[in-house]
């Protein structure tokens, strides 16, 4: 499923217009991404949570050249499912 796929399930489950769905759903996908920017965590009860953790810096090899280099720190984004989800699922 993709975001068109989406937001045409959004319609036809709200009654929404299309265009309004897509509004309503690029609003939720902004409201996450904004709070995960400033490094807040995102929980949606019964669906899971958004967060963001730090891979710190590291040394790697070259499997090429076997030489030694620095991997740079980055931040992830992480999602953890929540036990209705899971329950969903199954």
């Amino acid at each position: 499923m993709n975001k068109t796929d989406l937001t045409a399930a959004i319609s036809e489950k709200t009654g929404l217009s299309k265009a309004d769905s897509k509004k309503a759903l690029d609003a939720v996908l902004e409201a996450i991404t904004d709070a995960m920017k400033g490094g807040d965590k995102v929980a949606i009860v019964g669906f899971g949570t958004f967060s963001v953790s730090e891979r710190p810096a590291r040394e790697g090899i070259n499997p090429r050249s076997m030489e030694k280099i620095t991997i740079a720190a980055k931040k992830l984004a992480k999602f953890k499912a929540g036990a209705e989800l899971e329950k969903a699922i199954q």
